[in-house]
């Protein structure tokens, strides 16, 4: 076998991959959870092992794309795996590069590819971090030890009263605010319900607007001058897919409330032009869309050049260690139990949250104890 080269020159013969594992999830959710232009039923998850030769093994799980798991699955097996084969996880930028390369093949779904990127680089730095006994956050900046934690919730319910429940189940679980659903309907029903929400929430509780591309130009404009006198903290992807950079920067500009965007994107170029159009005030880019932790760091880098603040997409048990990592890091972002059943469920040794704070682990690498009777109950 040919010694592949790390950056000292030095190739760490235990720390080799020697296999990799995938273990995909799916859980029907107790109900139909509704946002602007979609409806979410089942929540699944990839769980991604990387063996090493010295019997380190990082573990991961990513990902919530409902329809195309088997995709993400089968390019791992069959297209990372052997990439990343007698690779050293020490030269995690140089396994990186070797799996970006599969994003050539023009006919192999690029968006799928990048997610499964980001099972196994993330898997690669969970080994990363037991290999030095240290946890992910420490290891990428160690800026915090905890992070704000908020909940991504505020779908479509039938009444006035679901909202207000919603918002003291919120209180009751300690997040520290919501980044509530619209863009499904007009912007005066919108702003109504996101009332409710504030009323029943106090004062001192964050709330942010998230219409999923949902609003035109006009009526984003009009839900921000509904809701002025709200406090809220940002509207995250208010307009339309096909030209959401400008428009997004329109919105901003005019309606004075600072925008969010960039879970959507699969890569580093187009979130650039979000920065670079003025479009967004906070980068909230997912790690499981845009290849893993190497990719987001990247992003993160590129941000805080823009004096643009970081977020993140779900998955707070990685995310929590990026955002610790750095200073313009800002919420993680979780689920009720009944919405995200993985979150709360699969995580054997989750930290409780304090005081809207979701600490960090402090176990090495990603710091996680998964749940086996979780994992054979919901195994696909």
């Amino acid at each position: 076998m040919v010694s592949q080269s790390t950056t000292a020159g030095v190739v760490s013969e235990d720390l080799r991959v020697e296999r990799i594992e995938v273990i995909p999830l799916r859980v029907e959710l107790q109900r139909t959870f509704r946002g602007s232009g979609y409806a979410i039923d089942t929540r699944r998850t990839i769980i991604t092992r990387v063996y090493t030769r010295g019997g380190i093994v990082g573990e991961a799980y990513l990902g919530d794309s409902d329809l195309e798991q088997a995709g993400i699955v089968e390019i791992i097996r069959d297209v990372l795996t052997p990439l990343a084969l007698e690779r050293d996880v020490l030269n995690v930028q140089g396994c990186w590069e070797a799996f970006f390369g599969a994003t050539d093949d023009i006919r192999r779904n690029r968006v799928l590819t990048m997610q499964a990127i980001a099972c196994v680089d993330t898997a690669i730095w969970d080994a990363i971090g037991k290999r030095f006994g240290v946890p992910l956050y420490q290891l990428w900046g160690g800026y915090r030890d905890a992070v704000p934690v908020i909940v991504i919730g505020g779908y479509y319910a039938p009444s006035r009263q679901d909202i207000v429940r919603e918002m003291e189940s919120y209180h009751e679980i300690g997040f520290a605010g919501c980044k509530f659903k619209v863009g499904g309907r007009s912007p005066q029903e919108d702003a109504e319900r996101i009332r409710v929400a504030r009323e029943a929430a106090g004062p001192d509780f964050l709330l942010m607007a998230d219409a999923n591309q949902g609003y035109s130009r006009e009526e984003a404009i009009e839900f921000v001058r509904l809701t002025r006198d709200l406090d809220l903290l940002w509207l995250e992807e208010p307009c339309a897919w096909d030209n959401d950079r400008r428009l997004m920067r329109d919105v901003r500009l005019i309606g004075g409330l600072p925008t969010a965007a960039g879970q959507s994107e699969v890569a580093r170029g187009p979130i650039r032009d979000l920065m670079v159009d003025a479009a967004i005030d906070f980068c909230n880019a997912d790690v499981s869309m845009v290849g893993g932790p190497t990719e987001w760091r990247n992003i993160a880098a590129m941000a805080a050049a823009f004096d643009i603040r970081m977020a993140h997409h779900e998955e707070p048990h990685v995310s929590v260690h990026l955002l610790g990592a750095i200073p313009h890091g800002t919420y993680a972002e979780c689920f009720h139990p009944e919405r995200d059943p993985v979150f709360w469920g699969l995580l054997a040794n989750r930290p409780a949250f304090r005081n809207g704070l979701y600490p960090a682990p402090e176990g090495p690498g990603l710091g996680l104890e998964l749940d086996a009777g979780f994992i054979e109950k919901y195994r696909v």
